[in-house]
């Protein structure tokens, strides 16, 4: 089954959880289910966490459009590096 892992820098992981609670049903539609929320032990700045997702190439395009949106608005906009695996 594929992830996507997400890591973000300078977000509290409390922020993080609430932001990613508060968008549980649109990432469900999306076919993206969280299953972890990580604080880097090593760097407090940094927190990551892991979707189990429906379709790599559908959440690759949905992430693509988020971000280039976000961007568009904001070019220095704090935005997660996303791995994806298969």
């Amino acid at each position: 089954m594929p992830h996507v892992l997400a890591k973000l820098k300078n977000v509290p992981l409390e922020v993080i959880r609430e932001v990613l609670d508060k968008d549980k049903d649109f990432h469900a539609s999306q076919g993206m289910y969280l299953q972890h929320l990580w604080q880097n032990a090593d760097d407090s700045n940094e927190v990551q966490f892991l979707f189990r997702i429906d379709s790599v190439a559908n959440t690759k395009a949905l992430i693509h459009k988020l971000h280039s949106e976000a961007l568009a608005q904001d070019p220095d906009a704090n935005l997660p590096t996303m791995t994806y695996l298969q």
